[in-house]
């Protein structure tokens, strides 16, 4: 399975999923002109690793050593909170297996805003999120 990089720019967050590396995060500013251009491979790649998952190709993810799936934006539009939402109820689909999954989600300790759409989007997915906050950060 490829890795899927997409390259930050003020507007449109870094992502960064990868099997091989155990790496999944979202970071930056999810503000994008065309949020679907960003996204649906975003999530295209998501369904992927949840068929593999839920087929049991896929078994590494146990409790001991969960998918750790992070999310650290400093901001994101609405239309991005959409495509969040997506990505999160295949992550749930992929949950339903024998993956354990942990989503990470990081916010400034003063930005109650972004930690309230982090629990706001765990509750309509029905999901449980790790919320952890960042000391002295500044998305500048």
């Amino acid at each position: 399975m490829d890795k899927l990089i997409i390259n930050p720019s003020p507007s449109i967050p870094e992502i960064v999923l990868s099997l091989e590396e155990d790496i999944y995060y979202i970071r930056g500013t999810s503000r994008p002109e065309d949020v679907r251009a960003i996204y649906y491979p975003v999530i295209e790649w998501i369904k992927s690793l949840s068929e593999r998952l839920l087929s049991g190709e896929i078994t590494k993810y146990t409790k001991e050593n969960p998918l750790r799936f992070q999310i650290d934006l400093y901001y994101f539009n609405s239309s991005s909170a959409k495509f969040l939402y997506d990505i999160f109820l295949e992550l749930k689909h992929a949950q339903s297996g024998t993956c354990y999954l942990v989503v990470e989600w990081y916010y400034e300790e003063e930005d109650t805003d972004l930690l309230e759409a982090g629990k706001d989007i765990a509750l309509l997915a029905e999901m449980e999120f790790k919320f952890i906050p960042k000391k002295g950060t500044s998305a500048e």
